[in-house]
């Protein structure tokens, strides 16, 4: 826990931090326990989602707060893809109990270097009329990439990790155009609630672990999670729709 703090402060930071899974207080650090702790409150003051955008060394950092829903990540990620934003690091904490909130932090460049004002401005505008409703990304992106063409070389597994005792989806594919769109896309489509998640780029390939929540925020036995998997796996292949 985070030194000199006020203990009241303290003892917030302790509630707030209940709804995690468990291994959140062991293995997130007290700044990031304490950031997100202010961007709960931010979200609780706007009423509406904390989307903020801003420079971080070369590249960009975008953070996100609002209350964790399934289309969540195909709405951010979608707008990304639309923009042509490089993704190189995720970021993602999701609470497993009410208010049943997400924290999510991506570092992302264009070309290779820091978005510009007017495309940061560009990208949380869109990423908030998704939300909305006023616009579909799927639209967006078609004009861009073909969607009802699959990933190649796609591998799924599912486990019950057994430091986080949470359920997990590992999916690892090829680099291509609308990657991280057409998984979270998928995760959608199966009602999967993603409450962390960890991801490595290396050699032109993606290795993503998605910890998941199923249906209506439930846990996912392993009869069902194997059944998910294999599921995700033909859809990302285009095998089925």
């Amino acid at each position: 826990m985070a030194p000199g703090l006020k203990s009241s402060t303290l003892e917030l930071l302790k509630r707030f931090n209940r709804a995690f899974p468990q291994f959140y207080e062991q293995f997130v650090s007290s700044d990031i326990q304490l950031q997100n702790l202010k961007l709960a409150y931010q979200l609780y003051r706007s009423k509406q989602a904390v989307i903020d955008l801003k420079p971080e060394g070369n590249k960009s950092a975008l953070y996100f707060t609002y209350r964790n829903q399934s289309f969540l990540l195909s709405d951010i990620f979608g707008v990304l893809a639309a923009y042509g934003l490089t993704i190189h690091s995720l970021s993602l904490y999701g609470q497993i109990y009410p208010p049943m909130l997400v924290f999510i932090k991506l570092v992302i460049s264009r070309g290779g270097k820091t978005l510009t004002d007017k495309t940061s401005e560009n990208v949380c505008r869109a990423i908030r009329e998704s939300l909305a409703g006023h616009f579909e990304v799927e639209e967006m992106l078609a004009v861009e990439f073909n969607l009802d063409s699959g990933l190649e070389e796609v591998a799924t597994e599912f486990y019950v990790d057994p430091v986080f005792h949470l359920p997990a989806l590992l999916i690892e594919a090829d680099n291509q155009p609308g990657l991280f769109y057409k998984i979270m896309y998928a995760i959608w489509q199966e009602d999967l609630l993603v409450v962390n998640a960890n991801l490595l780029v290396w050699r032109g390939r993606t290795r993503l672990i998605l910890y998941l929540l199923g249906p209506n925020e439930s846990l996912i036995p392993e009869y069902l999670g194997q059944k998910i998997a294999e599921g995700m796996r033909q859809r990302l292949m285009g095998e089925r729709y």
